[in-house]
């Protein structure tokens, strides 16, 4: 039982080896026999060996393991006269081999010259006989069995003589196709006759390149015709192999020949063309054409001289030193720049309004101040001098926006994201003293566009990153002020560029990230979301035909009705973009397809019936206000949006003052809570509170939900409104919200975010909404299709508030019908 198996060696060693058992007159004609009978041991130690069977004919040398098989070749050296069994195993299953593992037929062999290697016993085997296994007299290491060997058949000699003879000329076709096996037949020939088949089938077999497996089935082979049959095939295979060899040789030579042939030919016509001037060397051809690419641009004059110095740099370079692949790419960069070329703008009012109508539904307010920016630009003949910020969450357009702007222009679109940079390089550039250097992205884009006038789209600019490789939103401080862009300098190029024909536009989704500096170069327009009604026209006029085309189905195979959009929109898609409503249609059409293939339908009418099979459950419910003593509803802007935000005051004991804030606060949210605090005790009388209640009572404080964290001064008059209401016992049972800023002495300071809170409020089916009076003028700004339907009130102090909530109960006009079907 043993892991370490014994290897073949694949050279091939002659053998001299011809002791006083082996004279010719020992061997038997027809039976290739090489032990006379009566020297043929029926013990015999066995060795088992891997990769190829050992056959009667060949003399090949084998090396096994001194710790595994030293005792067993020694006894065998001893106790049989050198005679050894070896046999062949195709796979050993496990660590350890057992007499299971061993084959019914194997080889004796003559150990000659047998030698230590290091932790390893070579020597030479001369392959004898075949032997079959009678029984194991040992199942371990030594392994002892008693053997039998294989008798002579009576055979047609004519056959046998046919089939040598088939065997030798294939062996001769073989030499003169491989000279390789030229070696093994000298030794085959310095020990057997041509004329002995069963030695010259083995030999035959043994220079083939078959199997272990196959070679083992011709070594159990006991006819000796049928064996030669199984050789004789074999050999055939191996010469079909040995030309296709020599014709893949022989064609690969060709093409290499063929190639020096064309490769000198060509150096002959180089050197022919040049003597006669007809052909210019590759220094030469990269000057011309350098000269030829700057003739064809209209560059400042700095730049002239610039190029002028690194081409005649280049003209003495060695096209092989390193500093000609710098001057060359620096070169190739100056000569690609389009220098003066600047693409016509097409400034008409009604195409651009044609286009952002064609492109985005809703919007009105940003398509307004798109468009007054083009009336300028009409006017002055110019659209530069100003950079535009868009800001608003996600999938509300931003960028497609852009795009439409480039459009109605005619100006080229480049846009590249800054999300995520940290290496003032991508702005500015290398130097070009480092390896691989390149421009910044502004060289870059203007490359790309081939003009100096593009619509470059700034993207993310309010998630740049700052690193030790220096800060990206510093460097595009020069690139994004018009008194400085003018003469941009590239560390690259090392010359000034002129960005102020550029029309930058930069997107973000807060203003929170983006640098003082920087925000202060931006001409800020607010994209706040959509309203549900907006969404159901981007749905139908937009999404659904996009989804319809990019799936390559017929307008009538799938369809969705407008009522069936809106629930869509109001149970799972009330983010305040459209990207997630278009991920929820390509989820329905994907299904849809699955139902048509699977052949249950061949049309799919999607209905609110159909939602909850597509999409499941909806994950939002109709939002109901919260209601009681010490709730009061207040409205939130966050970068997703504007939310509703209920606020909650309880009592929890009348042992001593005092108040607790949670629902995950910041230092502005609870410094509100704190002056609510103090001017609702300050004022208790003018409230209609108890002076003493607030010093005897414990308040605690709650925001829902408590792991959302909360900041912002605008939730100061709810707050106020929420303790009153405590203190009081007062219940808003009415759906009424409020946003404002409170200060000690009650006055109620604006707030941002208008747009958003309202729509949020809509959403909430809140029909009466409370605001600063500082904030009418950015109220006044908004769509009507916003405001219509909620009552509006507008404060600046406290108590027209308190009037408000809880003297006016049904607000200066009532309710307002509309209000009650809110949509986002």
């Amino acid at each position: 039982m043993t892991d370490d198996n014994t290897t073949i060696t694949p050279e091939i060693v002659d053998s001299d080896d011809e002791d006083e058992n082996t004279g010719t007159d020992k061997k038997e004609k027809t039976g290739g026999q090489l032990i006379r009978q009566s020297h043929k041991p029926d013990i015999l130690y066995l060795v088992p060996i891997t990769g190829r069977p050992h056959l009667p004919a060949q003399v090949q040398p084998l090396v096994v393991s001194k710790q595994r098989w030293e005792t067993t070749l020694a006894k065998a050296a001893n106790d049989s006269h050198n005679l050894l069994g070896l046999s062949y195993l195709s796979e050993v299953k496990g660590k350890y081999v057992y007499k299971e593992d061993f084959p019914e037929v194997g080889c004796v062999v003559r150990m000659l010259n047998m030698v230590e290697v290091e932790d390893n016993i070579q020597f030479i085997a001369q392959g004898l006989e075949r032997f079959k296994i009678k029984k194991f007299l040992s199942d371990k290491p030594p392994f002892v069995v008693q053997v039998e060997y294989f008798k002579p058949l009576k055979e047609d000699e004519d056959k046998l003589k046919a089939y040598a003879i088939s065997i030798i000329s294939s062996i001769k076709q073989l030499l003169s196709l491989n000279p390789l096996y030229s070696e093994e037949l000298k030794q085959y020939l310095g020990r057997f006759s041509p004329d002995q088949p069963s030695p010259l089938a083995d030999f035959a077999a043994g220079i083939t390149t078959a199997s272990g497996d196959v070679l083992q089935e011709i070594l159990e082979t006991e006819s000796v015709i049928e064996r030669m049959k199984r050789v004789l095939m074999l050999l055939q295979k191996e010469i079909e192999i040995a030309k296709l060899q020599t014709q893949i040789r022989k064609d690969l030579n060709t093409q290499v020949d063929e190639n020096k042939r064309k490769f000198f030919l060509k150096e002959q016509l180089k050197a022919i063309q040049k003597e006669l001037g007809m052909q210019k060397d590759d220094k030469t051809s990269d000057v011309d054409r350098f000269k030829q690419r700057f003739a064809e641009l209209e560059p400042p004059e700095h730049v002239t001289k610039r190029f002028e110095e690194e081409i005649e740099k280049l003209s003495v370079l060695e096209t092989g030193s390193a500093e000609y692949g710098v001057t060359r790419n620096y070169l190739d960069w100056v000569t690609s720049f389009p220098w003066g070329v600047y693409s016509e703008d097409n400034i008409d009012i009604q195409r651009a309004e044609k286009v952002l109508d064609r492109d985005h539904a809703g919007l009105s307010d940003v398509k307004e101040r798109i468009i007054e920016f083009f009336a300028a630009g009409v006017y002055k003949k110019d659209v530069s001098g100003s950079i535009i910020l868009f800001v608003g969450p996600p999938g509300v357009g931003k960028t497609s926006i852009g795009k439409s702007i480039a459009e109605a222009l005619g100006r080229k679109f480049y846009r590249f994201s800054l999300g995520g940079i940290r290496d003032e390089a991508e702005i500015k550039g290398h130097r070009r003293t480092y390896v691989g250097a390149m421009p910044g992205k502004m060289v870059q884009a203007l490359k790309d566009t081939k003009v100096a006038n593009p619509v470059i789209m700034l993207d993310e600019v309010d998630k740049i990153g700052i690193s030790y490789q220096g800060d990206p939103a510093s460097a595009l401080l020069e690139v994004l002020d018009p008194e400085q862009n003018g003469e941009f300098l590239d560390h690259y190029m090392d010359l000034r560029i002129d960005l102020s024909k550029v029309l930058f536009i930069c997107t973000a989704n807060t203003l929170d990230t983006i640098p003082g500096p920087l925000l202060d170069r931006m001409d800020r327009i607010n994209l706040s979301g959509y309203i549900t009604q907006e969404k159901i026209e981007i749905a139908r006029k937009h999404l659904w035909p996009k989804l319809l085309k990019r799936n390559k189905l017929a307008a009538t195979t799938i369809t969705i009705t407008d009522p069936t959009i809106r629930h869509l929109i109001e149970g799972y898609a009330r983010e305040a973009g459209v990207r997630n409503l278009e991920k929820l249609l390509n989820k329905i059409i994907r299904k849809s397809i699955v139902t048509i293939l699977k052949g249950e339908k061949q049309r799919v009418r999607v209905t609110i019936k159909s939602l909850e099979k597509f999409l499941g459950l909806p994950m939002f419910k109709t939002e109901k206000q919260m209601q009681g003593v010490g709730i009061a509803t207040g409205l939130a802007w966050t970068s997703m949006g504007g939310v509703t935000m209920p606020i909650e005051v309880v009592k929890v004991h009348e042992k001593g003052s005092g108040i607790k804030l949670t629902g995950k606060l910041g230092d502005v949210m609870q410094e509100s809570a704190s002056i609510a605090l103090s001017h609702v005790r300050a004022n208790a009388k003018t409230l209609g509170i108890s002076p003493a209640y607030f010093d005897e009572a414990f308040i605690h404080l709650h925001v829902p939900e408590g792991a959302t964290p909360k900041d912002g001064p605008s939730a100061g008059i709810t707050i106020t409104t929420a303790l009153v209401s405590l203190a009081r016992k007062k219940v808003i049972n009415r759906p009424l919200a409020m946003t404002g800023e409170i200060t000690l002495t009650g006055k109620v300071l604006p707030v941002g975010g208008i747009k958003e809170k309202i729509i949020a409020a809509r959403r909430s089916g809140i029909n009466e909404i409370i605001l600063p009076e500082g904030c009418i003028s950015e109220f006044e700004k908004l769509p009507e299709h916003i405001k219509e339907g909620i009552d509006f009130s507008f404060v600046k102090h406290y108590k027209e508030v308190y009037k408000q909530v809880f003297e006016n109960k049904g607000g200066k006009s009532g309710p307002v019908s509309a209000g009650k079907n809110p949509s986002v």
